[in-house]
């Protein structure tokens, strides 16, 4: 076994499933890499690439980074044009499908692009450092120098043909996905000049993303070990991937590729045992890196573009910086497109790799966004404040907000929903966990590597289950529900002050359909992991947000089960009781747009 590889309860599980996940880029395909001469390539328009290098300082360190200059024909110093700067998701490069595409795409449309690997991926130096705005950050802004014309490449190449607000302020952009889509909220809190972004799929808070908890993010989460440890060893492996004399991209034997504290996060999480000291760090690590410690420095006009089908950074992280920047007057605008890192691409929908805009939804408010803020066209309309593509019906619904949650439902003794409390009965319901898991949601890491995703399920007596009576018409849901329990465990409650947060109870919130002949969908496969503060408590849980309509004859059904395939689970044998009463029982919030559920 590899040094850099720290020794995992699940080790063979996990080394064997990540292991293979190392030759799959997460985003997109590679292609080919391009010769060095400055190529023409008029598939859409006419424009010219130029492959360049930059040496920056990022983070203590002196980093080569490896980027492409697309440059359309006829921008010159007389004509200049906007800039698009763009960047890869983890593990891959400039030269990925996905990333290439973008560079295309925007030149083909008569924007300058740059586009580049990010540190410590492809053919660019340094650390992987997790988008931090001090390393990440910073040598993004180095290349916004270059486009303002400021500085040269290593080869003397210099640009006097973008656009400017003013002196060494260029009028640019950026888009990308995933790890392409955190660095562009971590350069707009370091550059001001940034004009315009547009993050898909990314994250708010890496801590709640890796190990959430969907009850209190003050208390460790549940540690997501498929996706975590699936990235872990593929950022390691990256000096085996791309061969490397560059002495920037190593760190040390027992780390190789990362910066420090990322790999002291994996190692923690995968211990199973999260002491107060060593947690505080590794959240306050996690966090660092992450949108919500700094989207207070972000002034860009944002459009966020989210996944339905994602269960690594679910609806809920852009939900939150949505919110945030909405509170401090950025302009920002949200979409929920079906696509995310778990699939989920539906026909019509954006394709990033074909660098086809115009003909997608959310290809054409990308446009729109571009046009206004970058090409000062104020009469462009830029769409909905928020939109959110529907599988039951053609076209994005729009809305002024997302939907507020605006029906309540009770958990009865017996098993039912219902939405009038004096129709709960009086009772109570006790499952148990195993020591091994005995739910199943979703595998990460089946797709890239080629294995089929079993069908949802939940082993009897390992589980409780709440459902509506059948619906007599269709109901349509927009966002998080949210739960409020109150739950019996005297084996936590005896441990769980003992300081080390893996004693406290964990359980995993979900919604089913299920269909009138019992056949159960779990939406979009996702759940809510929950480390329970405190058991004595009642406690609020966040459920992923959805967009879902049940059919008629169809039960909307609640769940909270003891344990997921995905994630660890609890440290010892806890049962667990709910007691349902008419004076006092747990809730379930729902954002209704359409119908009734009861």
């Amino acid at each position: 076994m590899s040094p850099a590889l720290p020794v995992l309860p699940r080790s063979r599980t996990i080394l064997a499933l990540a292991a293979a996940a190392l030759t799959a880029a997460p985003l997109a395909v590679t292609a080919p890499a391009r010769a060095a001469d400055t190529v023409t390539d008029g598939t859409n328009g006419t424009y010219t690439v130029t492959p360049l290098r930059f040496t920056v300082q990022a983070g203590g360190r002196t980093c080569a980074v490896d980027a492409d200059l697309y440059r359309p024909d006829g921008v010159d110093a007389d004509h200049p044009a906007p800039a698009v700067l763009a960047t890869n998701g983890f593990g891959g490069s400039k030269n990925d499908g996905s990333t290439d595409a973008i560079g295309k795409a925007v030149a083909a449309r008569g924007y300058v692009g740059l586009v580049y690997s990010g540190l410590g991926f492809g053919k660019s130096g340094c650390l992987i450092s997790l988008d931090d705005p001090r390393v990440d950050g910073q040598a993004a802004a180095r290349l916004v120098d270059f486009l303002a014309g400021s500085r040269a490449a290593d080869d003397g190449t210099r640009v006097d043909f973008v656009t400017k607000d003013g002196a060494n302020d260029p009028r640019i952009g950026m888009i990308g996905g995933s790890y392409g889509g955190a660095i562009q909220l971590a350069t707009a809190a370091t550059d001001p000049r940034l004009d315009a972004l547009v993050p898909l799929i990314t994250w708010n808070d890496l801590a709640h993303s890796l190990a959430p908890n969907s009850a209190d993010r003050a208390t460790p989460g549940v540690f997501k070990w498929q996706w975590a440890n699936g990235f872990y060893l593929m950022g390691e492996g990256q000096p085996l991937l791309v061969p490397s004399l560059d002495p920037s991209r190593i760190n040390s034997l027992d780390c190789l590729h990362f910066v420090s504290n990322a790999c002291d996060t994996v190692r923690l999480l995968n211990s199973g045992s999260y002491p107060r000291a060593e947690t505080d760090k590794m959240l306050a690590f996690a966090r660092s890196v992450s949108p919500v410690s700094y989207l207070d420095r972000v002034k860009a006009p944002t459009l966020l573009v989210q996944g339905q089908a994602d269960s690594l950074f679910t609806l809920n992280e852009a939900q939150d910086t949505y919110e945030k920047l909405q509170r401090q007057g950025v302009e920002t605008k949200m979409i929920w497109q079906s696509w995310g890192h778990s699939g989920g691409q539906r026909p019509g929908e954006l394709d990033l790799g074909s660098g086809d805009l115009e003909n997608s939804y959310v290809g054409r408010r990308v446009l729109a966004w571009f046009d206004r803020h970058l090409r000062g066209d104020r009469t462009t309309d830029t769409g909905a404040e928020f939109a959110y593509h529907r599988t039951w019906q053609s076209g994005y619904g729009t809305a002024a907000a997302v939907p507020p949650l605006n029906h309540k439902l009770y958990l009865s003794g017996d098993g039912k929903l219902v939405d009038n409390r004096a129709e709960v009965t009086r009772g109570s319901r006790t499952y148990a966990n195993w020591l091994v898991p005995t739910s199943h949601s979703e595998s990460s890491l089946a797709g890239l590597i080629g294995l089929p995703d079993p069908t949802p399920y939940d082993i009897a007596g390992t589980y409780l289950g709440w459902s509506s009576a059948p619906l007599t018409a269709p109901a349509d849901l927009v966002g998080a529900p949210r739960a409020t329990l109150k739950v019996v465990s005297p084996r936590t409650e005896r441990v769980q002050g003992s300081g080390d947060a893996a004693d406290k109870l964990v359980l995993f919130a979900k919604l089913y359909d299920v269909a009138p002949d019992g056949t159960k969908t779990l939406v979009n496969r996702l759940v809510a992991p929950v480390r329970v503060p405190d058991v004595t408590r009642p406690f609020t849980v966040e459920l992923p947000g959805i967009v879902h309509r049940y059919e008629t004859g169809h039960r909307l059904e609640f769940v909270i089960a003891a344990s997921d395939t995905a994630y660890f689970g609890n440290r010892g044998v806890k049962p667990v009781t709910v007691v349902s009463a008419p004076e006092d029982t747990g809730t379930l919030e729902l954002p209704l747009v359409q119908g009734h559920i009861g």
